[in-house]
C-alpha cells in the first residue's frame, strides 16, 4: 500500500523540544517507520521551512520525507500557516496527478494538514484519514484569550471531521469532543499513539543522581499548558526530593526557564530544582530510568507521550486526570491521577508515593506491563492499517456503485 502522511508543521526530522515540536513529530516519525516495517511505501509531506532543503529525504527503509514548497522557506509558528494550506494542497494534487508516485490512502495529521488533503483530493481522489492531535474547542476552553489559533479553526475542524473518510481519536475523551463537534460517531475509530519500546526500556544506563534523595522527573515543552509551574509549586509538599525538568532551555535567561526558576525561589525550593534543558530522544530514557516517579501536570492533554515513555521504562506516574492520561494511567494501578492545576494535590500524591516503596514498585511493574501490552508501535500500526483497509474497501465499493 502506498501511504501519504501529511504533517504540515511537524516534521519527523525536526529537533525536539521547541515551541511547535513535540509529540506530533514523534508520532509521525514512529508511525511512518512502523508502517514501512509492515511492508508499506510511506511518504511524509511537511512544509519546507528553510531554504536549500532537498525536496526528498530518505528517512528509513520505506519512508521518504518530502518538503513541500508552501509559503516562505523559513520557520513560522504553526498558527501562522493557514494561509499557505491551499498552496500546500494544490502542490500535492499536482504531484500525485502528474508524477510517478501517488498514494492509495492519505493520512492527515493536525487540522491544517487535513485541509491540505481535501484540496489535494480535487486532483487525486483518495480516501482521507484524519488525526487531529489537538482540537480547537479544547484549546479555546483552557487557554481562552491566550489561544493564538486562527479564529476559523473550530469551524474548519467541524467541516473537516464531517468530510474525511475516518477520524482517528487517540483517547476516549477525544471521542466525546469529536461527537460534540458534530463528527458522526460511525466515522470515528479509537487508535491510541504508541511508544518506542526499544528506546524506552528499564534496561540500560541512568543519569547519576544525588544519593539519599528521591528524584521527581517532569519532561516536555516549557509551554504554560504543560503545567510545569504546578509541578514546581508542588515541591513545597515533597520534602527530601529533587525535581528535574527536561525540555526547553536550561539557560536561566530563557523566558520560560526564568519564570520557573523565579517560582522555585518564591516557593523556597530552588535548591532542589534542576533545569536540564532539551535532551536528544536517544538519551531521554536515561533520565526516565534515573527517576523514582514522573510528574505530568498538564491543564489538558490530547494524548500525552511522556507518561507512556516513563511507564515503558518501569517508572510510575502521577498525572493530571485529563484527556489521554485518563486512558494510559490506570489510577491506583500504574500511578495516581490528581485534579489538574492543583499543586497541593499533586504534591500530596508525590509525597505519599515516594514514602511507600512497596506501592511504588507495584506501580512500576504494572506500568511496564501496560506499556508493553497495549501501546507498542507495531500494535498501533496494525490498528491504523486496518482503518486504511476499511476506507479503501469502502472507496472501491462506492466506485462500483457510481461507475
Amino acid at each position: 500500500m502506498r501511504i501519504a502522511l501529511i504533517s504540515e508543521h511537524a516534521s519527523p526530522l525536526a529537533a525536539f523540544g521547541g515551541e511547535d515540536t513535540g509529540g506530533q513529530n514523534m508520532h509521525v516519525a514512529e508511525l511512518s517507520a512502523a508502517l514501512a516495517a509492515r511492508g508499506h511505501e510511506v511518504r511524509v509531506y511537511t512544509r519546507r521551512d528553510a531554504a536549500g532543503r532537498p525536496v526528498e529525504v530518505p528517512a528509513s527503509d520505506g519512508v521518504t520525507i518530502v518538503h513541500v514548497p508552501a509559503g516562505p522557506a523559513k520557520n513560522l509558528p504553526k498558527d501562522e500557516l493557514l494561509p499557505y494550506m491551499g498552496e500546500f494542497g494544490r502542490w500535492l494534487g499536482r504531484q500525485w496527478r502528474e508524477g510517478l508516485w501517488a498514494p492509495d490512502v492519505v493520512h492527515a495529521h493536525f487540522w491544517m494538514s487535513g485541509l491540505a488533503a481535501l484540496t489535494a483530493a480535487q486532483d487525486h481522489p483518495a480516501p482521507i484519514v484524519q488525526t487531529f492531535h489537538a482540537l480547537g474547542t479544547v484549546k479555546r476552553r483552557y487557554q481562552g484569550a491566550a489561544d493564538t489559533s486562527p479564529p476559523d479553526r473550530i469551524g474548519l475542524e467541524r467541516v473537516l471531521g464531517r468530510s474525511v473518510d475516518r477520524v482517528l481519536a487517540q483517547c476516549q475523551d477525544e471521542i466525546g469532543e469529536l461527537v460534540r463537534l458534530g463528527v458522526p460517531r460511525s466515522r470515528i475509530a479509537l487508535v491510541p499513539s504508541g511508544v518506542n519500546l526499544e528506546r524506552c526500556s528499564p534496561r540500560g544506563s541512568a543519569v547519576p543522581r544525588r544519593p539519599g534523595r528521591h528524584r521527581v522527573l517532569s519532561i516536555g515543552r516549557l509551554v504554560e499548558r504543560k503545567g510545569f509551574a504546578d509541578v514546581v509549586a508542588s515541591m513545597r509538599y515533597v520534602p527530601d526530593a529533587e525535581l528535574v525538568i527536561v525540555g526547553g532551555s536550561a539557560d536561566p535567561a530563557d523566558p520560560q526557564a526564568h519564570r520557573l526558576l523565579e517560582l522555585a525561589e518564591h516557593c523556597g525550593v530552588s535548591d532542589r530544582i534542576e533545569m536540564a534543558g532539551s535532551v536528544p530522544p536517544e538519551r531521554v530514557a536515561q533520565w526516565y530510568r534515573s527517576a523514582d516517579v514522573l510528574a505530568a501536570a498538564p491543564w489538558y492533554e490530547p494524548f500525552g507521550l511522556t507518561p507512556l515513555e516513563a511507564m515503558a521504562c518501569g517508572v510510575p506516574v502521577v498525572a493530571s486526570a485529563v484527556g489521554g492520561l485518563l486512558d494510559t494511567v490506570v489510577d491506583g494501578v500504574t500511578g495516581d491521577l490528581v485534579p489538574p492545576r492543583d499543586p497541593r494535590a499533586l504534591g500530596g500524591a508525590l509525597r505519599a508515593l515516594l514514602r511507600d516503596d512497596v506501592r511504588r514498585r507495584s506501580y512500576a511493574a504494572a506500568a511496564l506491563d501496560r506499556a508493553r501490552s497495549a501501546y507498542s508501535w507495531p500494535r498501533a500500526a496494525l490498528q491504523v492499517e486496518c482503518v486504511y483497509a476499511e476506507v479503501l474497501e469502502q472507496s472501491h465499493a462506492n466506485e462500483v456503485l457510481t461507475g
